[in-house]
């Protein structure tokens, strides 16, 4: 299929029209336009006659209506090839009828399929960034760690340590001892053992985003068969909670794969689809659902999941998620005017003084004039700031899912005769690129607790990954507020972190700016929608309620 054809088509009528013109429509050279308007004729599509001498206009004349001929090859195509197969031809150049067609055909694709092997079938505009849990540093790519590995304990939003992997623990002043399950398998079939997962915890702890976190932990051996022994000889309140993040979840390496042992697998993985299949031997409760499709859609997609068994139009039902929150975060360690206090106080001014108008721009976003521990944190308010000199702009980076926040704490800054110099990062640079992330004064920061409260927010200052981490560093104030961790017990952590906010705040280093919901509509027949890791719902225990005659 054509896509400069159809471009042309949207973009040049019948009629009077230079060579020229059209090489800029199809943003091709003059020699490559001929040599596709030539095949164009002989394939009768169009007639063109060049016109005389320099300057002078040609004539275009169509002979088919391209458009409704693509559109009738594509529906067949969407009707009866895969879905990841078919989705690439919606981002062609189709006029809005047209895409709105094929988009309902499209998703008309997509749900819970009733067949022998049932199979959820979901939409997503953008593929995984990574399935290792050292390298799951968005939600996405978390969520997906959380279905395929285990990891030794669970941790509940309470703070609760639940058994996973281990069925029990001892816990002394300088040492966690952990006693796991028998005969829990790996998807090759291959059996855990403790030396997989001392194996497993020692590359954790030695990774460079995560050595700071796992700093307390001296020594992991294994004394006896399925018998771990942790070492912190100084102390390490968290220890047990920190083996209840995604970061530590357990896997094996094998022939330049990763297997996990939890309830699904990974049976297919490509730009345009993930497939996730049930793992039959898990040592828990089997999903509900035999596979799990995950599809690259456009980005103007609606997403929503359905069950194709389904009359068109079926009910849909709203399930409200937790999308987080945001925050400014502004890189003090930085040789810029970001250094003075007195820069980042009005930076912080501003923001308190135009907070209530960010929904206005973005409805997702409800002000948070509070902080950042829900339910913990107290309303303040910030003294009106005197504006300093600027003498150059301050950088601010946009990222493609803040971009909206960003446009609108551009304008207020602006607004207060705050210079401003964009930088456009992508996603995975924005995750992965340190050296990208220096170069930046300022910058919105979207963040969602993974488990307990207390803990999430604990790895918000200390995790690799966390763009505070590096600042941090450098804030000889708040480097000893982290130091208490470690000696300080779990149920005095509210104190400590309301502690911690209170300097980030004085500070001005980290700014509350919102609260964030999504509203997820599902069919009215896939039943037992949980909300579980990040905000996304629980695959293995969805399931479709048969339509009964």
């Amino acid at each position: 299929m054509d896509t400069y054809l159809l471009t042309l088509w949207r973009s040049v009528p019948s009629g009077n029209i230079k060579q020229k013109e059209l090489a800029e429509v199809l943003h091709l050279s003059a020699k490559q336009t001929t040599r596709y308007i030539q095949k164009w004729s002989a394939e009768g599509w169009l007639t063109f006659t060049s016109g005389l001498g320099r300057g002078n206009s040609s004539a275009l004349l169509w002979l088919k209506n391209v458009e409704a001929i693509f559109e009738e090859q594509v529906t067949k195509i969407i009707i009866e090839e895969p879905v990841e197969f078919s989705s690439k031809y919606l981002e062609l150049d189709w006029s809005p009828d047209s895409k709105q067609r094929l988009l309902n055909t499209f998703r008309s694709k997509f749900g819970y399929l009733q067949t022998t092997n049932d199979k959820l079938v979901i939409p997503k505009r953008y593929p995984f960034l990574t399935m290792h849990p050292l390298e799951a540093a968005d939600v996405s790519s978390a969520s997906m760690v959380a279905n395929i590995f285990n990891r030794l304990v669970a941790v509940d939003e309470q703070g609760t340590v639940l058994p996973e992997l281990a069925h029990s623990w001892d816990v002394t002043s300088s040492k966690l001892r952990l006693y796991v399950k028998k005969d829990i398998r790996f998807h090759d079939g291959s059996i855990l053992t403790a030396e997989d997962i001392v194996i497993c915890l020692n590359k954790l702890s030695n990774h460079p985003q995560f050595q700071d976190l796992w700093a307390p932990i001296q020594h992991i051996n294994t004394p006896a068969p399925l018998v771990i022994d942790i070492h912190f000889p100084d102390g390490c309140s968290y220890c047990l909670h920190m083996l209840g993040t995604m970061n530590a979840s357990i896997y094996k390496e094998s022939n330049d794969s990763l297997l996990g042992t939890g309830c699904f697998y990974v049976q297919d993985d490509h730009d345009s689809k993930t497939s996730l299949a049930a793992f039959k031997d898990y040592f828990g409760e089997r999903p509900l659902v035999d596979h799990v499709e995950f599809v690259q859609v456009p980005e103007d997609f609606e997403i929503i999941y359905r069950s194709t068994t389904q009359i068109k139009d079926q009910p849909t039902f709203q399930v409200e998620s937790d999308s987080g929150f945001g925050v400014v975060i502004m890189n003090s360690f930085r040789n810029s005017a970001i250094q003075r206090k007195e820069i980042r106080d009005y930076i912080h001014y501003v923001i308190a003084k135009h907070r209530h108008s960010i929904s206005q721009d973005d409805a997702r976003a409800l002000p948070n004039h509070q902080g950042f521990l829900i339910g913990q944190s107290q309303t303040y308010t910030f003294q009106e700031v005197k504006r300093p000199e600027f003498s150059t702009p301050l950088v601010l980076k946009i990222v493609n899912y803040t971009q909206k926040t960003t446009m609108w704490l551009k304008e207020i800054l602006e607004k207060e005769g705050i210079p401003i110099e964009l930088r456009q990062v992508s996603f995975a640079d924005n995750l992965y690129d340190d050296l990208e992330n220096q170069s930046i004064d300022l910058f919105i920061h979207g963040e969602i607790f993974e488990m307990n409260q207390n803990f999430s927010f604990f790895q918000l200052l200390k995790n690799g990954y966390s763009p505070l981490a590096a600042i941090l560093k450098n804030e000889p104030t708040l480097s000893r507020y982290l130091a208490d961790y470690a000696h300080t017990p779990f149920k005095d952590w509210t104190t400590l972190n309301l502690k911690v906010e209170r300097a980030l705040l004085d500070d001005s280093l980290m700014i509350p700016l919102y609260y964030a919901k999504r509203q997820i509509p599902f069919s009215a027949d896939l039943m037992n929608i949980n909300i579980k890791h990040f905000g996304y719902i629980d695959f293995s225990k969805v399931w479709v309620r048969p339509t009964i005659e």
